[in-house]
């Protein structure tokens, strides 16, 4: 409750104090490709007057002492560079604007091309890479319907992006298996960063990411830059940004999901070093231990906490310490498969009631040092741990009717409650990267790294009813991954990426030589003209290598020790034209042949790993698969200018597979074609003061149904299962149907309004307004219909929240 009080009496402070008139905007202009701060550089605020311009200093810094509050954006000029445009910074009363920014040496001289500003096209930060990427600015994190405030969430607006439409955060990438997206935090692998996640990292409901204190990051959807390995789906690339090194700043945030504090600052007085953390509690679960609300049946809490910590050194280079971590729980009693997905078969029974408990935990850290070398080169390197942990149990009790004289059913009894499920999972991950970058000339750039990884696991799964252990084994597994990579740009029209990547599995000596080629072409001003070709390579989940399988004659072997690596070339060509300044339309179409899939080893079957879910599924695997993924994104896109925005995308897209049953097959994941419409309008200059700012944004969503597989059938179309054989599902038709297409529409609201060295916001997203429950798959349920229950799509949510910004 103090804490309640607290934040009350700062709101009301803040209420009588009056609006500011400016606030101070600075940052550092830097060379895109060796990184070192360009002195000199001009910066110009848009629309002030021309001799407001500033140049930067010998470190690359600028600074704007008064800048009106609102939306701002800044043209950069240096000699000898491409001029650069940025749009829509938004200057607030309550935070400091730090930037980092970027120019583009010309690769040719002055008088043989003119090279206007133009604004950003949205390409990624990476200079290395040129094709299927976009960035993911902050301001859009928090902008977009649907979003949330949630970084994860944000991805499925984007052309080719999917989610599992049941409420967890699961990103499919053109049809491909969300567990082979590759998550990055400040440029290294870490955990699926999701609460509630299972162990294939495909689900969970709430990411740990929190937008404030995030940077501008990339995320990729193929043909991926010789640095990236070990994916094959997608890379979301996420940046965490500095603290302000030159006065305190904090946020405080009170919402429905989640109650959070950020905080950040100097470390001393005259040193460029700074801080920033934040540390969040779910807001029911925080009401639940005060005693304030009480929870019956489903309790889930989640905590997480993240940080960024920045050490310039002088010569020595700069050093940054960053982490995430997050701990989850829940409990869910008298539980179905269309509440929640079970870790065990998807099956009901009336004279048996489940119960289940989860508790999960992620940590991330990393310490990086980047050393700059010579003007024109630098050496980063990074050593970072990163874990998770899965205990999960399902209690199974009798279940009794009692019933009076006349056969009213008065109430269920429940006895012998037991275990009958239970998993116990740790996987931990210890890995140190080391690159070189180097800038040869305005033309070339090269990159050279190695990575290491060693990858302890533990797990024990098994059904406790039966006696029956799936996965029990310690073990651990080294990985060694090198890459070079070449940027040669022709011109400033044409440039090219090369390189190559190699995969090394140490434990079963599998690896892998992968080529890597991008081109980028600027025919007119107006026009770029891309294609790419990679060939990529991952490991499988690691369950599936130390899986328990019955022998015909009892005994357990571990089959799969010596499973090969998933790989796939990946095809991309796309076109993209600046209509206006703030007008793009951008057409990309894509092929991905996948070989090497695991598969199960029977003739008959038409199992593959790629279709693995939340149930994991313990059989003897071979490396005999194929798949293919194929389709065409169009994205119409205005960035927000003139108080508005818009964003239409839609993609269609096939995704196949074949296994040793020799028919082709859809993936789990090939819901054929999906459109995203997005849109807002801000309303600034609002109240007496002109101090208050209203956001309206909107999200309609449409996409082809789910693929399942069937419960088994007769002739007549009526359930044909077989609950004392466990025989439920009709293997033979695995994906071949969909159930009900999918539409879902969001709106959100933000107000803003700025006092004296304060800023206020109130926030409210609504998911899915109309309620729509489409049917995502079905599972056995003797009390329902033709014994058909069904998982269905997420209902209606609402999330308000509360800010202010100190």
């Amino acid at each position: 409750m103090k804490y309640l009080v607290l934040l009350v009496l700062l709101f009301s402070a803040a209420l009588g104090r009056a609006q500011p008139a400016s606030q101070t905007v600075r940052g550092t202009v830097l060379d895109a490709d060796s990184k070192s701060p360009l002195p000199g550089a001009t910066v110009l605020i848009v629309g002030a007057p021309l001799g407001d311009g500033i140049a930067t200093d010998q470190h690359g810094h600028f600074r704007f002492a008064r800048v009106p509050l609102g939306r701002i954006s800044l043209k950069l000029l240096c000699l000898g560079y491409q001029e650069r445009l940025v749009a829509n910074v938004v200057v607030n009363a309550g935070q400091e604007v730090v930037l980092e920014l970027s120019l583009q040496e010309l690769a040719t001289q002055l008088n043989e091309v003119v090279v206007s500003a133009a604004p950003d096209r949205r390409n990624a930060q990476n200079e290395m890479v040129l094709l299927s990427a976009r960035s993911i600015s902050v301001e859009e994190t928090k902008r977009y319907a649907g979003g949330v405030n949630d970084p994860a969430l944000i991805l499925s607006s984007f052309a080719g992006v999917t989610n599992s439409a049941a409420g967890s955060n699961e990103v499919i990438v053109r049809g491909n298996s969300p567990k082979y997206v590759q998550w990055r935090l400040e440029g290294t692998e870490m955990t699926n960063p999701n609460h509630f996640a299972d162990q294939n990292a495909v689900g969970g409901g709430v990411s740990a990411l929190n937008n404030n204190l995030l940077a501008t990051s990339d995320f990729y959807t193929g043909a991926f830059a010789p640095e990236y390995g070990d994916v094959l789906s997608g890379v979301y690339d996420v940046k965490l940004r500095k603290g302000n090194n030159e006065r305190f700043q904090s946020i405080l945030g009170v919402g429905l999901m989640g109650t959070d504090v950020t905080v950040e600052g100097p470390l001393a007085k005259g040193y460029e070093g700074s801080y920033l953390a934040n540390y969040r509690y779910s807001t029911i679960g925080l009401l639940s231990n005060l005693g304030l609300v009480e929870l019956e049946g489903a309790a889930p809490t989640f905590q997480d906490g993240a940080f960024k910590v920045f050490l310039p050194a002088k010569r020595l280079g700069t050093f940054s310490l960053f982490g995430l971590g997050g701990r989850s729980g829940i409990r869910l009693d008298n539980i179905n498969p269309g509440t929640w997905q079970l870790p065990t078969n998807e099956t009901t029974d009336a004279t048996i009631r489940r119960d289940y408990a989860k508790a999960s935990y992620l940590l991330n850290a990393g310490l990086s040092h980047t050393l700059p070398l010579h003007p024109n080169g630098y050496l980063n390197t990074t050593v970072s741990f990163s874990g998770n942990g899965i205990e999960e149990d399902m209690f199974e009790s009798d279940v009794h009717k009692r019933y009076d004289d006349r056969g009213t059913w008065l109430r269920d009894s429940l006895s012998n409650k037991q275990v009958n499920y239970q998993s116990r999972l740790d996987n931990r991950s210890y890995r140190a990267a080391t690159t070189y970058n180097h800038k040869l000339n305005a033309k070339n750039r090269i990159q050279v790294g190695t990575k290491y990884a060693y990858l302890h696991f533990a797990y024990r799964q098994g059904l406790a009813k039966n006696g029956v252990s799936l996965v029990d084994f310690d073990e651990g597994m080294g990985t060694l991954r090198n890459f070079v990579s070449w940027k040669h740009r022709l011109n400033d029209r044409v440039t090219v990426v090369a390189g190559v990547h190699n995969m090394n599995v140490l434990y079963n000596r599998k690896s892998t030589l992968e080529p890597r080629l991008a081109l980028n072409w600027f025919p007119t001003e107006r026009s770029t003209v891309s294609a790419g070709y990679g060939l990529h390579s991952t490991m499988e989940s690691v369950h599936n290598y130390f899986a328990k399988v019955k022998q015909a004659y009892g005994s357990y072997t571990e089959p799969n020790q010596d499973l090969d690596l998933l790989k796939a070339h990946h095809f991309v060509a796309g076109y993209e034209y600046q209509l206006t300044r703030n007008l793009r339309v951008k057409l990309e179409g894509y092929y991905q042949h996948l070989y090497n899939l695991p598969v199960e080893n029977l003739p008959t079957s038409s199992y593959a790993t790629l279709n693995e879910g939340v149930i994991p599924r313990y059989v003897a695997l071979v490396n005999q698969g194929t798949g293919r993924n194929y389709g065409a994104e169009l994205t119409l896109e205005r960035h927000f200018d003139r108080n508005y925005y818009f964003l239409l995308n839609t993609s269609l897209y096939q995704s196949t597979y074949q296994a040793l049953d020799g028919r082709q097959r859809h993936t789990a994941y090939a819901d054929n074609y999906l459109v995203n419409l997005l849109a807002g309008k801000e309303f600034s200059g609002l109240g007496r003061k002109d101090n208050q700012t209203l956001s309206l944004n909107a999200k309609v969503f449409l996409g082809g149904g789910k693929r399942y597989v069937p419960l088994l059938r007769g002739a007549n179309g009526q359930v044909a299962v077989d609950p004392a054989r466990q025989q439920f599902w009709d293997a033979a038709k695995a994906y071949d149907q969909q159930l009900d297409d999918i539409y879902q529409v969001v709106v959100s609201a933000s107000y803003k309004w700025n006092k004296r060295q304060t800023t206020h916001e109130l926030f409210l997203n609504i998911d899915n307004v109309t309620n729509n429950r489409s049917r995502l798959s079905e599972y056995y349920d003797a009390d329902k219909p033709n014994a058909t229950g069904y998982q269905q799509q997420f209902g209606l949510f609402p999330n308000l929240m509360y800010r202010i910004y100190l």
